[in-house]
Formats: C-alpha cells, sequence, structure tokens
C-alpha cells in the first residue's frame, strides 16, 4: 500500500471531472418519419445516485494497468449490466491511512453520496499503529459523513493483519471493523480480501495489492454486500 506520485493524474482529476459532471434535461428525440408529428414524450431517467469508495491503494487499484480494473471499477461494471441507476466513484489513495483519510474527507463529501464504503486501515496496521487510534480515526469518518447526510448509507471493509504482526495485535485490529458495524448500525464486509489474502497467483509480487484477477474476486465479495442496498431488487 505504497503512496504513488500520480495521486492528482488518479484521483483528483477523475474527482473534479465527476463533480463537475452537469447532467443536461432529458430532450425527446425528434420524429424523423413525420417532422409535423410532435414526438411522444419519454418517462424522465431515474435520478443516479453515488456510491463512493473511500479507501487507500486496495480501492484505488494499486500496480494495476487502469485503475478501472480495480474492485470499484468492476462494481460499476455490474450496476451497468443490470442498468440501476448508481454510479461509482473511486476516491482510493495509494499509501493512505486512518488518520490521512480523515483529513482528506471534507474536500471529498463536497458531492451528495448516498452509500460510502469504507476502506481503511491497512496501512495503520502494517506499519504497527495502534488500534484504537485507527478505531477513533475510523469513527471520525463515520461522524463526518453522517454530519454531512445522515441517510447516508454506511458499509465498512473489514481486514485483517498477518499473523507475523502477532496473535493480540492481529485480533484487536479485526476486532475494530465489527464494533464500528455494530456501533453505527453500518454493513460490515467482515473481510475485504477473503479468498484472495494470501494467494500468490491473486496478487502482486509484493503480497499485499491484488492483481486484476484477485480485484474480480474482491469485487464479488463486495457485491454480496452492496446489491441489497441498490434497487431494483435482483
Amino acid at each position: 500500500m505504497q503512496t504513488t506520485t500520480s495521486f492528482h493524474a488518479r484521483i483528483l482529476f477523475p474527482l473534479l471531472t465527476a463533480a463537475l459532471i452537469i447532467i443536461s434535461p432529458f430532450l425527446p428525440a425528434a420524429n424523423s418519419a413525420n417532422p409535423s408529428t410532435p414526438a411522444t414524450p419519454a418517462s424522465p431517467p431515474a435520478a443516479v445516485k453515488t456510491i463512493l469508495f473511500f479507501g487507500d491503494s486496495l480501492t484505488a487499484g494499486y500496480g494495476l494497468d487502469d485503475p478501472a480494473l480495480a474492485f470499484p471499477g468492476r462494481i460499476q461494471e455490474k450496476i451497468t449490466a443490470e442498468k440501476l441507476p448508481w454510479r461509482v466513484i473511486n476516491a482510493g489513495l495509494s499509501g493512505e491511512t486512518t488518520a490521512g483519510g480523515l483529513r482528506r474527507l471534507d474536500w471529498i463529501m463536497r458531492q451528495p453520496v448516498h452509500i460510502f464504503v469504507l476502506e481503511l486501515g491497512g496501512n495503520d496496521g502494517l506499519r504497527g499503529l495502534s488500534p484504537e487510534v485507527a478505531r477513533t480515526n475510523l469513527q471520525g469518518i463515520i461522524d463526518k459523513v453522517r454530519a454531512r447526510n445522515p441517510a447516508t448509507r454506511i458499509v465498512i471493509a473489514g481486514m485483517e493483519m498477518p499473523t507475523s504482526m502477532g496473535t493480540d495485535y492481529t485480533t484487536a485490529f479485526r476486532a475494530i471493523y465489527a464494533e464500528l458495524a455494530r456501533k453505527n448500525d453500518a454493513l460490515l464486509i467482515p473481510f475485504l480480501l477473503e479468498g484472495v489474502g494470501g494467494d500468490p497467483k491473486l496478487n502482486l509480487p509484493d503480497g499485499v495489492h491484488p492483481t486484476a484477477e484477485g480485484h474480480i474476486i474482491v469485487a464479488e465479495t463486495v457485491w454480496k454486500t452492496l446489491r441489497p442496498l441498490l434497487s431494483p431488487s435482483p
């Protein structure tokens, strides 16, 4: 989960672009067969809602040829295939910690967000930072999101640390996600990298970041929790 130098190109520009898009009003097509006959008005499209993935290099798609191959992009593919009125914003930043996420959240939340997927803490754990500090920062992020819009649904992506970090540490670290989900009435993905973490075939040589194939599996894991929040029902 390393910091990259392409933050502005890969993160700020797409976010700014998404924030500045103006959706034009629906205009009925002209009747080419009979120009004198008014076109029949069609029903306006459903309002598009936003899912924001807020995380670190796992969300950003570190090491992939195209950030769209990361699991948030795969989620957008599923949404598009089902013609659901939702769009995905990838607000992942390589190297991000829970403290860094708390600091940059205000800028990210300038746009309406209906579902907020929180994927942070992995870098805290790999650096051996206190689970209690990570918990406090994650709670601060949730509080800020809810203060902006109490109706925003929160989805928390759980993370686990390697056993080499020690039993006490890994147990304490794992527990913060379930506790935050219970406290905040949030949905929990118990382990984001289920079926991917620790598998050399599904991770880059660093053993931390999923390959494109690994991200497909991660997207399936996320989709199981996320899909029931989207309408219409499957």
